[in-house]
């Protein structure tokens, strides 16, 4: 079974692990690496080969904008964009495509990476 390739681009730290171990525990998941930079992430996604970016924005103008740029570059990736509370969250794809996840908790935001990743492989 391929691995959907995750990478991380999360902050603050407390979050991260969280995000990191939530990742880390599917079978059908890989973490590819963190990252912090947001200018680190343009080129990491690249060397990676990253299929999904899960970021934490620091604020809510910097989301589209990062995801925005990601997207120009790779076109094929998928980003889920967390608020740094995680009480909210946005899966960004190419073509301006985002969705809202309802109930951004561990399930939904699983559900909602396997399920455009497999909608994009077929």
């Amino acid at each position: 079974m391929q691995k959907i390739k995750v990478l991380l681009a999360s902050r603050p730290k407390m979050l991260s692990e969280v995000i990191r171990n939530m990742v880390e525990r599917q079978p059908d998941m890989e973490v590819m690496g963190e990252v912090i930079d947001p200018i680190e992430l343009l080129l990491v996604v690249a060397e990676t080969k990253a299929e999904v970016v899960i970021v934490t924005p620091l604020d809510s103008a910097e989301e589209p904008r990062i995801c925005r740029h990601l997207l120009a570059d790779h076109p094929q990736l998928k980003i889920v964009a967390l608020s740094r509370k995680g009480e909210a969250a946005t899966l960004y794809e190419s073509g301006s495509r985002q969705q809202r996840i309802e109930e951004p908790g561990e399930e939904s935001i699983l559900r909602a990476i396997r399920d455009v990743v497999r909608t994009n492989a077929s």
